[in-house]
């Protein structure tokens, strides 16, 4: 035949006579289909031959292999298949991706069929109530055993017994805040912006106490108020009571910081009442009898009142805290005034603390520091008041001095907070305490001198280390004492 070459000729090599499928049908041989490029071991596209190939060349033999090669038709001989100009460099993957999850696709999710409790043994269940009590089970476990405890006895008294164990495994945690929080909060914004009008030092601690049993007062229910509450004073070397309720003794501190009003030229908050004298304790009882009903919560109101406006008044006035406030046999200056309601509000406070169960902490060093300090400076007063009444004998060797001038002394040593050590003279409240004339020493924890001069522990009793003149040291611990009142 014309233009043939033998088997081993080079049949795939292009020639110029030879075009695509709209070219003449190779002579010599039948019509077959057209085979596309298949791609070769090295990436590159490569004819396939077959019968009737165009780019075979004229005279092409004609073969008798099926379309697509002896294993039969490829995938791009079928139809709508790709043709050999779209075949990809790369063979395809042989490995599928992973499919999208519905979450991903934005689709809604199925809805779950709803069950019930979950059909479970007994011994299933008995195992299960420790889970239950810890919310630890699943809502399909939690159900089932919910629903068993209601039929089992056993079992719902085993687990009222773990529900109230697991309450013991978690630990309280306090509600309160920090005592000393208001004082921090406070001092940071006076930092950041001095008042133009501040609150003298010697007001400070009053300031601080009223604020915290206010706090207090705030927490406590209706029934709280009327909670019985026994206040305890010294008296003529004996203690002293007087019961009545938590109102009561807000009521107590609105009558006696009505002589801090007074003084200052407010309103006296016993308005028409009369007592018989300006002595606390009187004021107090004039103002329980003319109440046609026992104090309630509403007398918070008129203390808080009272208590701001006095705080106002004295860092309005500017004085330095040397007037005069009357307490009916005795007179304390402003500054000492101020101290002693201070000292009161945090007695009375831990006294309505024990009568509601309510943790209350003591005051700043700080301030139980000045406290600690006026109680110290009118014990050569109490001293003496006891010897005119005949309560304390002069010492066995009394050194009566001129004022000024020092005299025989007792060392009062005060440990913990606010602490810090005191000379009282003994014999005259004028003289001067000296190291030199120096007869007795005691030593007391600063909290258990605070409740001794509050009359809330006996003299006898007080936890007291003593050096020295022993006379002379229950002298003073008893003066001590002779400081509570009402």
């Amino acid at each position: 035949m014309k233009g043939a070459h033998d088997e081993d000729g080079d049949a795939g090599t292009p020639e110029s006579g030879g075009s695509g499928d709209n070219g003449p049908a190779p002579r010599g041989g039948h019509d077959a289909p057209a085979h596309p490029a298949t791609p070769s071991p090295d990436g590159t596209a490569a004819a396939s031959p077959g019968p009737g190939d165009p780019s075979g060349g004229p005279g092409s033999p004609p073969r008798d292999e099926p379309p697509g090669g002896p294993d039969g038709p490829t995938p791009s001989d079928a139809p709508g298949g790709p043709s050999a100009h779209d075949a990809p460099n790369d063979p395809a993957p042989r490995i599928p991706l992973p499919r999208a999850s519905v979450e991903d696709t934005g689709r809604a999710l199925p809805d779950v069929a709803p069950g019930g409790p979950v059909a479970l043994e007994h011994h299933v269940l008995t195992s299960l109530l420790g889970a239950w009590a810890l919310a630890a089970c699943s809502a399909e476990e939690a159900a089932a055993v919910e629903e068993h405890i209601g039929e089992c006895a056993p079992c719902a008294d085993e687990a009222l017994r773990l529900r109230d164990a697991v309450t013991l495994l978690q630990r309280p945690e306090s509600l309160d805040l920090d005592p000393a929080l208001r004082t921090r909060v406070l001092e940071g914004c006076l930092e950041r912006r001095p008042p133009r009008i501040p609150v003298p030092e010697w007001a400070t601690p009053y300031d601080a106490e009223t604020a915290r049993l206010d706090a207090l007062l705030q927490d406590i229910g209706d029934a709280e108020w009327h909670a019985p509450v026994r206040l305890r004073w010294f008296e003529a070397d004996g203690a002293a009571s007087r019961r009545t309720t938590v109102a009561g003794v807000i009521a107590h501190l609105l009558t006696v910081d009505g002589l801090v009003a007074v003084a200052l030229g407010l309103a006296d908050p016993l308005g028409d009442i009369t007592a018989p004298t300006s002595a606390p304790g009187s004021r107090t009882e004039a103002y329980w009898r003319t109440s046609h009903y026992p104090p309630t919560r509403a007398v918070r109101a008129p203390w808080r009142e009272l208590s701001h406006g006095i705080v106002r008044t004295v860092s309005f006035t500017g004085d330095s805290g040397g007037m005069p406030v009357s307490y009916g046999d005795f007179e304390l200056p402003l500054r000492d005034a101020m101290l002693d309601r201070a000292f009161e509000c945090w007695v009375h406070a831990e006294d309505i603390a024990d009568a509601v169960d309510y943790p209350y902490e003591p005051p700043s060093a700080r301030h139980l520091n000045r406290m600690i300090d006026l109680a110290a400076r009118m014990l050569p007063g109490a001293l003496a008041q006891r010897r005119r009444a005949g309560l304390a004998a002069p010492g066995a060797r009394p050194h009566l001095v001129t004022a000024g001038e020092p005299g025989r002394s007792l060392r009062l040593e005060i440990e913990g907070s606010g602490g810090g050590e005191w000379l009282i003279p003994l014999d005259s409240p004028g003289a001067r305490g000296s190291a030199d004339h120096e007869v007795a020493h005691v030593a007391l924890d600063g909290l258990e001198f605070c409740r001794l001069a509050a009359g809330h522990v006996p003299p006898a009793e007080a936890a007291a280390g003593q050096v020295g003149d022993r006379e002379a040291i229950r002298d003073v611990l008893f003066a001590a004492a002779s400081l509570s009142r009402m």
